[in-house]
């Protein structure tokens, strides 16, 4: 049987079957326009996670900016609270306006009107700015629209000059490398991906889904991410949502597999898709990214449990995006479960809507050798969510007595949860824990080492439907009944 993905018929020859955790937690890294705000704190925005939970504090904090390529964030603040209406979220900048500068001055002439200058840049560190011969808060006042992209210079006293001179410095994105986006930690110093290792003793959050759109096409990139929520902080079991770039070289769908393939876009700890989506006002948005805020919405319609995919959800688009200049028309859902039978997850026209689609993680290849586990995204999400829940619910008792008593109490703690998970659909059959002797011989009973055996079946998502029509002549005894 060939790969299929969507509902199906054919005509062929005639013939006479509630565990609880901490909500969904996502998480972005990536840039922000912090130097569009007057007296950001450095401690606050800059390579530490902070809980994004409104576009008013998101733009209060970090600023926004309609030049998603250079402030890879704004993309996800516009699609959790303009696109899709779902938050919280996290975010870490890793753009320092101290460290990102060009190292010359720009200079600028100001035409002063009616007690006022304006001038457009996107660019400005507006901490840096500075009129010659005038003193900020006393000669002039300096603001920034964040819709026009737009400095006001507001003058309190009267200006003679028809026009002044004025400089600042500008932020130069080509010192912000696939490096920075990655980050480092050590010594009680976190930048970039490292520096979700803050994010559970900083909230008590356990990271679900991590994204960096804009960056995650990047190899380099995509590897740290995937090594990032591989048990962060020894812990933590996540999820990645990942991209593979849209370009002029990758603009066909046998460019896009080719290009997975030979860059290792393969982890079964991860999604990847391709290509991009645009609106109808022209928006251009990573999949990634739009996947991400579906995650945390699906999510959290099934109490914070991720059994159910967010293939075949609905977003807001109006085509698929190849680039600028691509001469790519787009293709249909045919055509997208060739994308999806090598483990691409895309978006398609379906049922009247854009949808996401393909339900699968980045390690699947329709006959490949992956394991089973990684067929459905599904899948290796719920094992994350029960090694996660296992650990937040025990993770307290740690150094307490193991007494045969609370051996049983986890025993039973546990499978109540796994018959939760039943009764709501999220696994199938008879799901079981075992505490296992050749688990745990006396040489680690000794140390304090204590092991539970979990096995689950996740309910599998309904990938396919195929209806097979008969033609037979038993209609015709019809004309000679009585």
């Amino acid at each position: 049987m060939g790969y299929k993905h969507g509902a199906y018929a054919g005509i062929t020859n005639s013939r006479v079957q509630s565990s609880s955790q901490s909500a969904t937690v996502v998480a972005y890294v990536g840039t922000a326009p912090v130097n569009l705000i007057k007296g950001y704190n450095e401690d606050l925005v800059i390579n530490t996670p902070v809980k994004i939970t409104d576009i008013k504090t998101a733009k209060s904090m970090f600023g926004m900016s309609a030049a998603w390529s250079l402030y890879t964030l704004c993309e996800a603040m516009t699609v959790h609270f303009d696109l899709q209406k779902v938050g919280p979220f996290y975010m870490v900048n890793v753009l320092n306006p101290k460290i990102h500068r060009k190292s010359d001055e720009t200079t600028k002439n100001l035409v002063v009107s009616n007690g006022k200058a304006e001038f457009k840049s996107n660019t400005i560190i507006l901490d840096t700015f500075a009129v010659e011969d005038k003193v900020e808060g006393v000669d002039y006042e300096v603001s920034y629209d964040f819709e026009a992209e737009t400095v006001t210079v507001k003058f309190l006293k009267e200006v003679v000059q028809a026009s002044l001179t004025a400089s600042f410095y500008e932020v130069d994105f080509e010192k912000i490398t696939s490096s920075t986006i990655i980050g480092t930690s050590g010594n009680g110093d976190y930048s970039g991906i490292h520096a979700l290792e803050l994010l559970y003793p900083k909230y008590n959050a356990v990271l679900s889904v991590l994204a960096c759109p804009g960056w995650s096409e990047k190899p380099d990139v995509y590897a740290a991410m995937c090594a990032a929520v591989t048990q962060l902080n020894g812990h933590w079991d996540g999820f990645v949502n990942a991209d593979l770039p849209v370009s002029e070289t990758v603009s066909t769908i046998e460019e896009a597999l080719n290009w997975k393939n030979e860059n290792g876009y393969s982890s079964e700890r991860s999604k990847v898709y391709w290509p991009m989506a645009i609106d109808g006002a022209g928006r251009v948005f990573h999949l990634s990214t739009i996947a991400t805020a579906k995650m945390l919405e699906v999510d959290g319609n099934n109490g914070d449990i991720p059994f159910e995919t967010i293939s075949n959800k609905q977003i807001t688009a109006a085509k698929q995006y190849f680039g600028e200049n691509s001469k790519n028309k787009g293709f249909d859902q045919n055509s997208a479960n060739t994308l999806n039978e090598q483990g691409i997850t895309t978006l398609c026209f379906w049922a009247g809507r854009w949808v996401l689609w393909g339900p699968h993680t980045a390690a699947y290849a329709f006959n490949g050798t992956a394991d089973k586990r990684a067929t459905f995204d599904v899948n290796m999400r719920m094992l994350m969510y029960i090694t996660n829940s296992f650990q937040l619910d025990n993770g307290t008792k740690i150094d307490q007595p193991m007494t045969i008593q609370e051996k049983e109490s986890i025993l039973v703690a546990e499978r109540e949860k796994l018959d939760t998970l039943v009764g709501i659909g999220a696994l199938i059959g008879d799901p079981v824990v075992e505490f296992l002797e050749d688990e745990n011989p006396s040489e680690n009973l000794l140390n304090g080492d204590f092991a539970w055996h979990f096995e689950v079946t996740n309910t599998p998502p309904f990938k396919s439907a195929t209806a097979y029509a008969t033609y037979t002549d038993d209609g015709f005894k019809a004309y000679f009944a009585e």
